[in-house]
Protein backbone atom coordinates (compact mmCIF):
# COMPACT_ATOMS: atom_id res chain seq x y z
CA UNK A 1 0.00 0.00 0.00
CA UNK A 2 0.64 3.77 -0.62
CA UNK A 3 -0.52 6.21 2.05
CA UNK A 4 -3.18 3.56 2.60
CA UNK A 5 -4.25 3.23 -0.39
CA UNK A 6 -4.26 -0.21 -2.01
CA UNK A 7 -2.63 -0.64 -5.31
CA UNK A 8 -3.81 -3.02 -7.93
CA UNK A 9 -2.15 -3.61 -11.58
CA UNK A 10 -3.33 -5.09 -14.03
CA UNK A 11 -1.87 -6.89 -16.96
CA UNK A 12 -3.97 -7.03 -20.24
CA UNK A 13 -2.66 -9.93 -21.83
CA UNK A 14 -3.32 -11.68 -25.29
CA UNK A 15 -0.29 -14.04 -26.53
CA UNK A 16 1.93 -12.85 -23.97
CA UNK A 17 4.01 -15.89 -22.91
CA UNK A 18 7.41 -14.95 -24.42
CA UNK A 19 7.32 -12.19 -22.17
CA UNK A 20 5.38 -11.85 -19.04
CA UNK A 21 7.89 -13.37 -16.88
CA UNK A 22 10.38 -10.55 -17.58
CA UNK A 23 7.34 -8.42 -16.73
CA UNK A 24 6.20 -9.90 -13.52
CA UNK A 25 10.38 -9.94 -12.46
CA UNK A 26 10.12 -5.66 -12.64
CA UNK A 27 7.30 -5.36 -10.28
CA UNK A 28 7.88 -4.36 -7.03
CA UNK A 29 5.92 -6.65 -4.90
CA UNK A 30 6.66 -4.22 -1.97
CA UNK A 31 4.33 -1.65 -3.45
CA UNK A 32 1.77 -3.56 -5.60
CA UNK A 33 -0.77 -5.38 -3.66
CA UNK A 34 -2.57 -7.48 -5.93
CA UNK A 35 -1.38 -8.34 -9.75
CA UNK A 36 -4.65 -9.39 -12.10
CA UNK A 37 -3.80 -10.97 -15.46
CA UNK A 38 -7.10 -10.98 -17.91
CA UNK A 39 -6.17 -13.23 -20.91
CA UNK A 40 -7.66 -12.91 -24.16
CA UNK A 41 -8.32 -16.16 -25.56
CA UNK A 42 -4.50 -16.79 -25.96
CA UNK A 43 -3.34 -19.04 -28.50
CA UNK A 44 0.17 -19.29 -26.39
CA UNK A 45 0.31 -21.23 -23.17
CA UNK A 46 0.20 -17.29 -21.61
CA UNK A 47 -2.58 -19.21 -18.65
CA UNK A 48 -0.37 -21.84 -18.40
CA UNK A 49 2.58 -19.78 -17.45
CA UNK A 50 1.00 -17.24 -15.40
CA UNK A 51 -0.18 -19.96 -12.94
CA UNK A 52 3.39 -21.43 -13.01
CA UNK A 53 4.44 -18.52 -12.01
CA UNK A 54 2.07 -18.18 -8.90
CA UNK A 55 -0.55 -15.28 -9.62
CA UNK A 56 -3.45 -15.48 -7.82
CA UNK A 57 -5.67 -13.50 -9.86
CA UNK A 58 -6.50 -15.20 -13.62
CA UNK A 59 -9.40 -14.04 -15.59
CA UNK A 60 -9.91 -16.11 -18.56
CA UNK A 61 -12.03 -15.15 -21.63
CA UNK A 62 -13.21 -18.18 -23.82
CA UNK A 63 -13.20 -15.81 -26.76
CA UNK A 64 -11.47 -13.07 -27.72
CA UNK A 65 -13.23 -9.29 -26.16
CA UNK A 66 -10.55 -7.61 -27.63
CA UNK A 67 -7.80 -5.00 -26.11
CA UNK A 68 -11.09 -2.16 -24.64
CA UNK A 69 -12.51 -5.73 -23.57
CA UNK A 70 -10.01 -7.05 -21.66
CA UNK A 71 -9.12 -3.44 -20.12
CA UNK A 72 -13.35 -3.79 -19.17
CA UNK A 73 -12.49 -6.93 -17.25
CA UNK A 74 -9.51 -5.87 -16.14
CA UNK A 75 -11.05 -2.56 -14.17
CA UNK A 76 -14.40 -4.34 -12.69
CA UNK A 77 -12.07 -6.87 -10.90
CA UNK A 78 -9.63 -4.62 -9.51
CA UNK A 79 -12.79 -2.34 -8.10
CA UNK A 80 -14.12 -5.49 -6.42
CA UNK A 81 -10.91 -6.11 -5.04
CA UNK A 82 -10.86 -2.82 -3.32
CA UNK A 83 -8.11 -1.02 -5.31
CA UNK A 84 -7.79 2.39 -4.47
CA UNK A 85 -4.90 2.87 -7.30
CA UNK A 86 -5.02 0.55 -10.41
CA UNK A 87 -2.35 0.82 -12.58
CA UNK A 88 -2.50 -1.27 -16.47
CA UNK A 89 0.43 -2.12 -17.01
CA UNK A 90 1.34 -4.43 -20.73
CA UNK A 91 2.23 -7.87 -19.90
CA UNK A 92 4.26 -7.52 -23.40
CA UNK A 93 7.64 -5.80 -21.58
CA UNK A 94 7.13 -3.13 -24.17
CA UNK A 95 6.38 -0.91 -20.98
CA UNK A 96 9.27 -0.76 -18.22
CA UNK A 97 7.36 -1.87 -14.59
CA UNK A 98 10.06 0.55 -12.79
CA UNK A 99 7.77 3.29 -13.53
CA UNK A 100 4.74 1.29 -10.70
CA UNK A 101 6.27 3.29 -7.81
CA UNK A 102 6.19 6.62 -9.20
CA UNK A 103 3.03 6.55 -11.37
CA UNK A 104 1.52 4.95 -7.66
CA UNK A 105 2.69 8.07 -5.58
CA UNK A 106 1.81 10.42 -8.08
CA UNK A 107 -1.63 9.55 -7.89
CA UNK A 108 -1.81 8.45 -4.06
CA UNK A 109 -0.66 11.81 -3.00
CA UNK A 110 -3.71 12.95 -4.60
CA UNK A 111 -1.94 15.46 -6.78
CA UNK A 112 -3.41 13.68 -10.52
CA UNK A 113 -6.23 11.29 -10.49
CA UNK A 114 -4.75 9.79 -13.96
CA UNK A 115 -1.06 9.23 -14.52
CA UNK A 116 0.67 8.44 -18.02
CA UNK A 117 3.57 6.67 -18.48
CA UNK A 118 4.66 8.60 -21.87
CA UNK A 119 6.85 7.06 -24.46
CA UNK A 120 7.03 10.92 -26.19
CA UNK A 121 8.57 13.03 -23.12
CA UNK A 122 12.39 12.70 -22.89
CA UNK A 123 12.42 11.73 -26.73
CA UNK A 124 13.38 7.84 -26.02
CA UNK A 125 10.42 6.62 -28.49
CA UNK A 126 12.73 6.10 -31.74
CA UNK A 127 15.25 5.49 -29.88
CA UNK A 128 12.96 2.42 -28.56
CA UNK A 129 12.14 1.24 -32.03
CA UNK A 130 8.98 3.16 -32.81
CA UNK A 131 8.53 2.79 -36.42
CA UNK A 132 8.51 6.12 -37.94
CA UNK A 133 5.12 6.28 -39.32
CA UNK A 134 3.41 5.70 -35.97
CA UNK A 135 5.69 8.35 -34.06
CA UNK A 136 4.67 11.13 -37.14
CA UNK A 137 1.18 9.96 -36.75
CA UNK A 138 1.31 10.04 -32.82
CA UNK A 139 2.84 13.70 -32.95
CA UNK A 140 0.14 14.73 -35.35
CA UNK A 141 -3.03 13.30 -33.68
CA UNK A 142 -1.70 14.33 -30.63
CA UNK A 143 -1.36 18.00 -31.43
CA UNK A 144 -5.01 17.69 -32.93
CA UNK A 145 -6.19 16.60 -30.14
CA UNK A 146 -4.59 19.22 -27.63
CA UNK A 147 -6.01 21.77 -29.91
CA UNK A 148 -9.46 20.41 -29.69
CA UNK A 149 -9.53 19.31 -26.19
CA UNK A 150 -8.07 22.24 -24.30
CA UNK A 151 -5.42 19.43 -22.98
CA UNK A 152 -1.42 19.99 -23.05
CA UNK A 153 -0.28 15.97 -23.33
CA UNK A 154 2.46 14.83 -24.70
CA UNK A 155 0.82 12.20 -26.22
CA UNK A 156 -2.71 10.39 -26.31
CA UNK A 157 -1.95 7.41 -27.49
CA UNK A 158 0.28 5.23 -24.24
CA UNK A 159 -1.15 2.13 -23.20
CA UNK A 160 0.57 2.49 -19.43
CA UNK A 161 -1.58 4.27 -17.17
CA UNK A 162 -2.75 4.48 -13.65
CA UNK A 163 -6.17 5.48 -12.43
CA UNK A 164 -7.53 6.73 -9.10
CA UNK A 165 -10.57 4.88 -8.00
CA UNK A 166 -12.85 8.03 -7.79
CA UNK A 167 -12.08 7.90 -11.61
CA UNK A 168 -12.70 4.26 -12.77
CA UNK A 169 -16.06 5.04 -10.60
CA UNK A 170 -17.00 8.21 -12.06
CA UNK A 171 -16.06 7.69 -15.77
CA UNK A 172 -18.61 5.48 -17.71
CA UNK A 173 -15.71 3.28 -19.51
CA UNK A 174 -18.16 0.44 -19.68
CA UNK A 175 -19.55 2.62 -22.75
CA UNK A 176 -16.39 2.90 -24.56
CA UNK A 177 -15.08 0.84 -27.60
CA UNK A 178 -13.94 -2.67 -27.42
CA UNK A 179 -11.06 -2.54 -29.62
CA UNK A 180 -8.02 -0.20 -29.57
CA UNK A 181 -9.43 3.10 -29.62
CA UNK A 182 -11.25 2.75 -25.89
CA UNK A 183 -8.04 4.24 -24.23
CA UNK A 184 -8.54 6.73 -26.15
CA UNK A 185 -12.22 7.25 -25.18
CA UNK A 186 -10.84 6.87 -21.85
CA UNK A 187 -8.61 9.68 -22.04
CA UNK A 188 -11.15 11.82 -23.64
CA UNK A 189 -13.44 11.47 -21.20
CA UNK A 190 -10.90 12.07 -18.50
CA UNK A 191 -10.19 15.24 -20.27
CA UNK A 192 -13.91 16.13 -20.36
CA UNK A 193 -14.66 15.18 -16.35
CA UNK A 194 -11.98 17.76 -15.36
CA UNK A 195 -10.14 15.27 -13.82
CA UNK A 196 -6.03 16.06 -13.49
CA UNK A 197 -3.66 14.35 -15.27
CA UNK A 198 -0.17 13.63 -14.87
CA UNK A 199 2.98 12.30 -17.00
CA UNK A 200 5.83 10.60 -16.01
CA UNK A 201 8.79 10.00 -19.45
CA UNK A 202 8.92 6.28 -19.72
CA UNK A 203 11.43 4.39 -21.98
CA UNK A 204 9.90 2.24 -24.24
CA UNK A 205 11.12 -0.94 -26.56
CA UNK A 206 9.36 -2.19 -29.76
CA UNK A 207 10.79 -5.77 -30.56
CA UNK A 208 8.55 -8.45 -32.21
CA UNK A 209 7.56 -10.14 -29.28
CA UNK A 210 5.76 -6.58 -28.14
CA UNK A 211 2.33 -6.04 -29.21
CA UNK A 212 1.48 -3.77 -31.86
CA UNK A 213 -1.13 -3.11 -34.38
CA UNK A 214 -0.59 -3.43 -38.42
CA UNK A 215 -0.93 -0.59 -40.86
CA UNK A 216 -4.54 -1.08 -41.56
CA UNK A 217 -5.28 -0.99 -38.00
CA UNK A 218 -3.53 1.75 -37.34
CA UNK A 219 -4.87 4.12 -40.13
CA UNK A 220 -8.41 3.03 -38.60
CA UNK A 221 -7.63 3.79 -35.09
CA UNK A 222 -6.59 7.44 -36.51
CA UNK A 223 -9.96 7.63 -37.95
CA UNK A 224 -11.31 6.83 -34.53
CA UNK A 225 -9.40 9.59 -32.70
CA UNK A 226 -11.02 11.75 -34.77
CA UNK A 227 -14.08 10.86 -34.24
CA UNK A 228 -13.67 10.84 -30.72
CA UNK A 229 -12.31 14.53 -30.54
CA UNK A 230 -15.44 15.42 -32.56
CA UNK A 231 -17.69 13.85 -29.81
CA UNK A 232 -15.98 15.50 -26.93
CA UNK A 233 -16.43 18.73 -28.83
CA UNK A 234 -19.85 18.64 -29.52
CA UNK A 235 -20.55 17.52 -25.84
CA UNK A 236 -18.66 20.25 -24.75
CA UNK A 237 -20.70 22.86 -26.59
CA UNK A 238 -23.51 21.52 -25.81
CA UNK A 239 -24.70 20.45 -29.02
CA UNK A 240 -24.75 16.56 -28.94
CA UNK A 241 -23.78 14.66 -25.54
CA UNK A 242 -22.64 11.14 -26.38
CA UNK A 243 -23.61 8.78 -23.48
CA UNK A 244 -20.18 8.26 -23.06
CA UNK A 245 -19.89 11.50 -21.68
CA UNK A 246 -22.83 11.22 -18.93
CA UNK A 247 -20.53 10.96 -16.32
CA UNK A 248 -21.48 11.59 -12.55
CA UNK A 249 -20.61 14.56 -10.40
Amino acid sequence: MISGKKVVVVLPAYNAEATLEATLREIDQNLVDEIVLVDDASQDRTVELARRLGLEHIIIHERNKGYGGNQKTCYTYALQLGADIVIMLHPDYQYTPKLLPAMAHLVASGLYSVVLGSRILGGGALRGGMPLYKYIANRLLTAFQNLFLGAKLSEYHTGYRAYSREVLEKIPWQRNSDDFIFDNEFLSQVIYAGFPIGEVSCPTRYFPEASSINFRRSVWYGLGVIRVTIQHVLARWGIYRHPRYHISK
